[in-house]
């Protein structure tokens, strides 16, 4: 009777076999049809048994081998066949670096429909901002990026090469979860401690990466998911057409002329409901100010809320909402929807370029996490399980992103 198997997949033992020279025998007395070393094997043995002369039960079976197939050489193959898919990610992903046109300027770089000075601009390519190489005619590349189909001037752009180590310094590495309750483990192994749980669609900050593990930032801290349930990808920021720059601007105007009448009813409306809490920074010593009077009146309202509870997919603003609830319930009192989700904060409004030009009601979003900027530095956000809503720091872990809803 064959007690505690082990299961060696048909690839790792075929390797086993034809690295060994390995030779297989059967008796038709067993009932088994000879099996090639190449074909279809799923084989149990006892940990630790060797190959060597195994007989069945009725001693008919004789296989006369000449190594032992374990657990530790189906993971050495699986680590191999891990290893050297990585390796052909990061070739793949360098050559499409390679393709880029990267902008290296103060601020931004026309995008004309010809190359030419006196080409009609249909766009802007910013700093750091990213294209996809097409053409070069006389020091000019054609480029696409977003929706921009044109030409930018080469001297103030970087490709080739060059765009490859740039392309890693600009880009943001990002792990988006495919699966919900991910854990986020403070070692990469399975055996270690798990910090925390992320949800499915969650996009991470990745701060390093292995074969089979990525190391990424998360509320809860530092620590490593398993490879197999991420996907791994680089962001650039993009060109915006004339159109669309157009069409933000004129968004911008009307979603302040929508959310003034609604600031000033939730501020005449508003109740104070928050708890006392040994979290974060006091709220009565937080000043709220700022040039933004629907933002102001945004930030006054969500700070009333400190203390309350955190709760995974919550979105009461009293009894328990995850970061992303609560900055969706806080923005619903001044009748804008916002989407129940850290990641896809991240592509609401319009992008503001550093902390020193946020405003209170701005979207701060972070690695698998967004809050409230209410001014002079600080956010106001639905933390932990173990915070709750607290104030802290903006600057408290790296920032991806800072949205202006209006």
């Amino acid at each position: 009777m064959l007690r505690r198997t082990v299961k060696a997949t048909a690839y790792a033992l075929s390797a086993v076999l034809l690295c060994t020279g390995l030779n297989m025998e059967t008796y038709a007395a067993t009932g088994i049809s000879s099996v090639l070393p190449s074909g279809g094997i799923n084989i149990a043995l006892d940990n630790g048994t060797t190959l060597e002369n195994l007989q069945d039960q009725t001693g008919n079976m004789s296989i006369p081998l000449e190594t032992v197939v374990n657990e530790e050489q189906v993971n050495e193959a699986k680590a191999a066949a891990a290893a050297e898919a990585a390796a052909r990610e990061l070739a793949k992903e360098e050559e499409m670096f390679k393709n880029l046109v990267i902008a290296q300027v103060s601020a931004y770089v026309n995008v004309r429909n010809l190359p030419s000075e006196s080409g009609e601009v249909v766009g802007k390519l910013y700093n750091n901002s990213v294209g996809t190489f097409l053409a070069e005619e006389n020091g000019w590349y054609k480029i696409q990026s977003g929706n921009v189909i044109g030409y930018v001037k080469g001297q103030y752009c970087v490709t080739g090469e060059d765009a490859i180590k740039l392309a890693r310094e600009v880009g943001t590495r990002i792990a988006s979860v495919t699966c919900d309750g991910l854990y986020v483990r403070k070692e990469p192994s399975t055996d270690s401690k798990i910090l925390g749980m992320v949800a499915f669609e969650d996009d991470l900050l990745v701060l390093e990466e292995t074969d089979t593990w990525v190391r990424v930032d998360t509320e809860e801290g530092e620590g490593w998911v398993s490879r197999e349930f991420v996907n791994l990808h680089t962001e650039f920021v993009q060109a915006e057409s004339k159109e669309e720059e157009a069409a933000r601007l004129a968004k911008e105007a009307a979603d302040r002329q929508k959310a003034r009448e609604a600031a000033r009813q939730a501020t005449a409306a508003q109740a104070t409901t928050s708890q006392s809490t040994s979290y974060g920074i006091d709220p009565t010593s937080v000043i709220i100010s700022g040039d933004s009077e629907m933002g102001v009146a945004v930030a006054n309202y969500a700070v009333q809320f400190v203390g309350n509870p955190y709760k995974w997919g919550g979105t009461s603003l009293t009894n328990g909402a995850d970061c992303s609830g609560f900055v969706m319930s806080v923005y619903a009192n001044f009748g804008v929807s916002l989407p129940h989700s850290s990641s896809a904060d991240r592509k609401q409004g319009y992008a503001v370029d550093s902390l020193e030009n946020a405003q209170p009601g701005d979207l701060i979003c972070y690695s698998g996490h967004v809050a409230l900027y209410i001014g002079d530095g600080n956010i106001v956000h639905a933390s932990t399980k173990k915070t709750g809503i607290i104030i802290s720091k903006a600057d408290y872990k790296r920032i991806l992103a800072i949205r202006r809803i209006f």
